[in-house]
């Protein structure tokens, strides 16, 4: 059986990464950073709940023991983010900046940090980071694509950062599968509920990576229509 955890997963993406997992037969490890709203989310799906803030070292490193004492690891999912502050972008400041780049890239290196080693006894290691489309030169340049319409300067180039981290990491783990998903225009609260896609659809890319047992190409960025640009 093939366990999994999942940043960020008491809602939105995450929670509904969860439920398609373990209706797939994954054991889920649901990670939030508060505990009751986790522990809700993980008892209506069947998941495990762990208790995880990415932005703190040893919430971390408690949970990646947790993780190893049980089952051990398959898939780490990486999907906890936030967009900070919304303002003009001569507003923003570095305290925003830190922020966010905390939470969507600091965390992602603190993650893979503290459960490469955990994964290594797996079979199948696969870690799946949650970009967006948001990050992509291809598509911010891109008249025709809604994300060439917007201007986040923090969260688009956060998510930029992590489609880089995402190809470095494919390179220097190849005995893994190391993959970037974008979920796309979707409707969370993330963006109020506006967005094209479901939540379900927005999932899409995310349970591909993260179902393809160890196998398959490593290094990629897709959405649920195939390769995207970087």
């Amino acid at each position: 059986m093939t366990t999994t955890l999942i940043t960020g997963a008491n809602k939105g993406l995450g929670y509904e990464t969860a439920r398609r997992l373990i209706e797939a037969g994954h054991t889920v490890w649901m990670g939030a950073r508060d505990a009751e709203r986790g522990k809700k989310a993980a008892d209506e799906l069947g998941g495990r709940f762990v208790q995880l803030d990415v932005t703190n070292d040893e919430t971390v490193a408690q949970a990646a023991q947790t993780i190893t004492d049980a089952d051990g690891l398959d898939v780490l999912i990486n999907n906890a983010g936030i967009h900070g502050t919304i303002t003009d972008a001569d507003e923003l400041t570095a305290a925003d900046a830190a922020e966010v780049y905390e939470t969507n890239v600091v965390s992602v290196v603190r993650m893979i940090n503290a459960f490469v080693p955990v994964l290594r006894a797996s079979r199948t290691p696969t870690i799946v980071n949650v970009s967006s489309g948001m990050g992509s030169f291809g598509t911010v340049l891109n008249p025709e694509r809604i994300e060439s319409q917007l201007i986040m300067p923090l969260y688009q180039s956060s998510k930029s950062a992590v489609t880089m981290l995402t190809v470095q990491y494919a390179k220097a783990l190849p005995e893994m599968r190391v993959n970037a998903a974008d979920p796309g225009f979707t409707q969370t609260d993330f963006n109020e509920g506006h967005g094209h896609f479901t939540v379900t659809e927005g999932t899409d890319a995310i349970v591909e990576l993260a179902t393809r047992n160890g196998s398959g190409p490593t290094g990629t960025f897709i959405d649920r229509d195939g390769t995207m640009p970087f």
